[in-house]
């Protein structure tokens, strides 16, 4: 069944593989690794693939293997107070399929790490800033991971939830 036939939403793993084998990002997840793809979903059109944090890079790299040439953006949601508090969407196309993908993972917030996507994506770089910068996310490798938006000495990351609205004093 092609993606653009499909008109339900696909709530788990194993109904997008059922319903959508020959999709080209949820092959080149499944030939990268099946255990490493933890979740799919298939809602409103768009796909969505769920890695482990230690699997971004590998899975950003068989997505680009695959035939998905650009990478869009990334961002960042913060789910306090739940664990993990933190979700990383990376946004990524294909123009050869003209499929979008968008690939995320789970991170907690006791020491928010991942790798930096910036050595198969050097777009990623402010993004990852961006996200560092107002979530407080840190991207292992990342060849210049500073602040971007707020001044070197800003106390905290703004766009936590747990952050103060006025700010600290």
């Amino acid at each position: 069944m092609a993606a653009d036939t499909v008109k339900t939403t696909l709530p788990d793993k194993a109904a997008v593989v059922a319903a959508l084998p020959e999709h080209p990002g949820v092959k080149a997840l499944l030939a990268w690794s099946a255990e490493g793809l933890l979740d799919a979903r298939w809602d409103r059109g768009e796909l969505t693939l769920t890695v482990a944090p230690e699997s971004i890079v590998p899975a950003l790299t068989a997505l680009k293997a695959a035939g998905y040439n650009a990478f869009e953006d990334m961002t960042a949601v913060d789910w306090f107070p739940s664990e993990p508090r933190f979700q990383l969407s990376y946004h990524i196309l294909s123009h050869a399929y003209k499929e979008r993908v968008r690939l995320r993972t789970m991170v907690s917030g006791d020491d928010p790490a991942v790798d930096s996507a910036t050595s198969v994506w050097p777009g990623a770089n402010y993004y990852e800033r961006e996200v560092f910068d107002l979530f407080g996310v840190r991207f292992e490798g990342h060849p210049n991971l500073r602040r971007i938006l707020m001044p070197d000495d800003w106390e905290g990351h703004p766009l936590r939830k747990d952050y103060p609205v006025e700010g600290y004093r």
